[in-house]
């Protein structure tokens, strides 16, 4: 197995989303809900929080579809994706994902792909640049991925 060679620079980002939405963004997800924009657009490491979920989240029928038979795990990078842009809700004539929350900014994701094994890591809330250490550990598990 070759492992990538990863750019240098800052072409990166992780950010930390709580479960069981990071899970469900693996999942198909889209877009990811916050209440602030978010100006930076490039790849970024999907790390799930370390807070238990509610479990009446769990019982959401658009939620408990999503994970079903998944594991959830906590304070571990479980995936990457692309983000391709942000920008506030824009309604529902507009935004028609069902995971689309009205008054917030949605993330778009691109290119989402799952770890085999989630990678522990610490995070901080809500985004964080990666340790060169963790990026090998993560882009170890996706020999075939090309930033």
């Amino acid at each position: 197995m070759s492992v990538v060679t990863l750019p240098e620079g800052d072409w990166i980002r992780s950010i930390t989303i709580r479960q069981p939405w990071a899970t469900c963004i693996l999942a198909g997800k889209n877009p990811e809900n916050r209440p602030r924009h978010w100006p930076w657009e490039g790849w970024v490491l999907i790390h799930a929080g370390k807070t238990k979920p509610e479990p009446a989240v769990l019982r959401d029928p658009l939620v408990a579809t999503a994970i079903r038979s998944r594991e959830l795990p906590l304070g571990a990078i479980i995936g990457v994706a692309r983000l391709t842009g942000c920008h506030p809700d824009q309604g529902p004539e507009r935004c028609t994902s069902p995971w689309a929350e009205r008054d917030a900014h949605h993330l778009v994701l691109a290119d989402v792909q799952e770890l085999p094994l989630p990678v522990p890591a610490s995070g901080a809330l809500p985004a964080w640049k990666p340790k060169p250490d963790l990026l090998a550990q993560v882009f170890q598990q996706l020999p075939d991925f090309r930033p």
